[in-house]
């Protein structure tokens, strides 16, 4: 199929057809027209053959200023028929305990993935040429109801996982990995859990809520969802409740990896021996943006000093490839505390980086 950016005015450009290209292991450019004088008639085509994927247009043709946000600029459609993977925004932030705002994230994150281009240039991984990909949108949640809230998220990813589409998400607070490990579990068992974040998020209650972003992997465990041998997580630092925040945490199995084991250090070593504790089990992977120190990613509701670099992020999330992954996330971007839109930039990165760790995506 070909699709073409036509410029039909000065003023206007239009995207002709569909999203929807065939993808190989090259893209041949190939221009109509003439860019001098009169651009009425200009058309840009980028051909490509084989197999039809969903690949976003090229910013060589587009301005990533122009078009709906959507996810890297790739399609939108309402359910994840026909998917491998897909974007999904859950808005809420009705679980927070301290800065609000991250209701905002995924459509923030959307605005900032423009930025980012078809392949990844260090690791060569080529996700639109291997794996059908699309923005699905948001989940309609309930702003007033939290509870409401958790089962609209549950019945949202039972859907998208029927379809055997591994969701991205964008949060959202961490409240969100709660309903979704539900949905997920309940289609894959019990799963392990890569979790990156500065707080282990497993409190029994907060001002007497069981459900808050303070407490989805005590329910996960409550319920059974996570195979607790396979539970990594990793960034965790701040004061704590107790002399040692993260007790309960060992004690259920998990392996805990605080934040100034891994100063000064690359990740890569730790994460091999994390794809050993993984095995060939499905694997959700959960990464709270504060994991990351605030120098960074300053825009999160519960900032933590002395934290993770981005390339430790990097590290972690590349160190998945392999795994069997079933469920990503990305949580707790606030833009009103985002001034620079670095944090929202920072999130739509690793979640582009967590989609070319998925299942099935080509390297070259």
């Amino acid at each position: 199929m070909l699709s073409s950016i036509k410029i039909v005015s000065k003023t206007r450009a239009v995207f002709g057809g569909s999203h929807i290209f065939k993808a190989c292991a090259s893209q041949r450019v190939v221009r109509q027209g003439n860019f001098n004088g009169d651009q009425s008639n200009v058309s840009c085509t980028r051909r490509m053959s084989g197999t039809g994927f969903n690949v976003p247009p090229s910013a060589e043709f587009v301005a990533r200023v122009s078009g709906i946000a959507t996810m890297c600029k790739l399609p939108f459609q309402e359910t994840a028929d026909g998917l491998d993977a897909a974007f999904v925004g859950v808005p809420i932030d009705t679980g927070t305990s301290n800065r609000p705002g991250a209701r905002f994230g995924p459509r923030h994150i959307r605005a900032e993935s423009a930025m980012i281009r078809l392949y990844n240039g260090w690791t060569r991984a080529a996700p639109y040429e291997s794996i059908r990909v699309a923005d699905i949108g948001d989940v309609n949640v309930n702003l007033f109801d939290l509870k409401d809230t958790c089962k609209k998220i549950r019945e949202a990813y039972r859907e998208i996982v029927a379809t055997g589409c591994i969701p991205l998400t964008m949060g959202g607070d961490h409240t969100i990995a709660y309903p979704i490990l539900q949905a997920v579990a309940e289609r894959h068992g019990p799963v392990g859990l890569i979790h990156v974040d500065a707080h282990a998020d497993t409190s029994d209650m907060i001002l007497g809520e069981k459900i808050g972003h303070g407490t989805p992997f005590r329910r996960c465990v409550d319920e059974g969802l996570l195979d607790c041998k396979r539970v990594v997580q990793i960034g965790l630092r701040g004061s704590g409740y107790s002399p040692d925040n993260y007790e309960w945490s060992r004690a259920q199995g998990f392996r805990v990896v605080e934040a100034v084991e891994c100063w000064h250090k690359s990740l890569v070593p730790l994460m091999e021996e994390v794809r050993s504790q993984m095995g060939t089990g499905p694997v959700y992977l959960s990464f709270d943006i504060d994991s990351l120190d605030p120098a960074f990613a300053p825009g999160t509701g519960t900032p933590e000093i002395a934290g993770l670099t981005p390339i430790q992020g990097l590290e972690i999330i590349r160190g998945c490839r392999g795994l069997n992954l079933v469920g990503c996330d990305l949580v707790e971007v606030s833009p009103p505390y985002d001034t620079t839109g670095n944090t929202a930039l920072t999130g739509a990165n690793l979640l582009f980086e967590m989609m070319c760790v998925l299942p099935k995506v080509k390297y070259y």
